[in-house]
């Protein structure tokens, strides 16, 4: 029972997906950062499923791409949005890291949260109408939700905290942070390898996308912020997503072209 409570407040906590509701207490707090992946999981199947529909029904390719685009939406309920759009706020302040934290906890939605958000939904938008959603692309798709979430879970048990309150303190204090350490690195390297091996060198290059954008925001997260938080780990999730989007579009036209 403790597994299955483990997995509901992972679930509850960082997906839109009804599950029972558990009292969090020391026990299942645990190793739900170990759980953070299986939401991946998810991303990855509604994405193969909408891929299948639109496929079998020969839906527009405008059509096909919303679906792809709003799948992790829906799944996750916009929770690593919400981080997106309110660290978006933060790092066009171009303030101090404290006044970029104050920012970060700010429940208003500024006008560069909006821009920034519309810019991402385009680009993404734009992506999976170029992407030709074969069979190999959609596992290594699927696979990357899985790093990403196996990444940021490892960060919120390794960084450095922004602050003693919140989303991400809440989780890393709870943890047992040395086995979510190892449970989740190994995670990450398994879905690292296997997208390689399912599309060769375009899946390399998408794992390689996360990869870097996961160097980066190590660096970010100190150096403009002071450490992590939840809405700092939400960012990451958006941009790795996005850029391992842009290696798959990209891989796949540079391989069209030298056929």
């Amino acid at each position: 029972m403790t597994a299955l409570a483990t997995v509901a407040v992972a679930f509850a906590m960082f997906s839109a997906i009804p599950v029972p509701q558990p009292v969090w207490n020391e026990r299942n707090m645990r190793y739900a950062l170990c759980a953070f992946p299986l939401i991946g999981i998810v991303c990855g199947l509604a994405w193969a499923g909408w891929a299948w529909l639109a496929g079998a029904l020969a839906f527009p390719p405008l059509l096909r791409a919303g679906g792809l685009c709003l799948a992790p939406v829906l799944i996750t309920g916009g929770i690593h949005l919400d981080g997106y759009a309110d660290t978006s706020d933060a790092l066009a302040s171009c303030a101090e890291p404290a006044r970029k934290r104050e920012i970060l906890a700010d429940p208003h939605c500024g006008a560069f949260a909006v821009i920034r958000l519309c810019v991402y939904f385009t680009a993404y938008l734009a992506l999976c109408a170029a992407v030709e959603p074969t069979p190999r692309a959609v596992l290594a798709m699927g696979l990357g939700f899985v790093l990403e979430r196996a990444l940021s879970g490892w960060a919120i048990a390794t960084f450095p905290l922004s602050k003693n309150t919140g989303l991400a303190h809440t989780f890393a204090t709870g943890a047992d942070k040395r086995r979510c350490r190892r449970v989740l690195a190994v995670v990450a390297a398994a879905a690292a390898l296997g997208m390689a091996v399912a599309y060769g060198a375009i899946g390399a290059a998408m794992m390689l996308a996360v990869l870097a954008t996961f160097a980066q925001y190590r660096f970010d997260i100190c150096r403009r912020f002071g450490g992590l938080s939840g809405d700092l780990a939400g960012w990451f999730v958006q941009r790795a997503e996005l850029w391992m989007l842009a290696a798959l579009a990209a891989g796949q036209l540079i391989a069209g072209r030298l056929v």
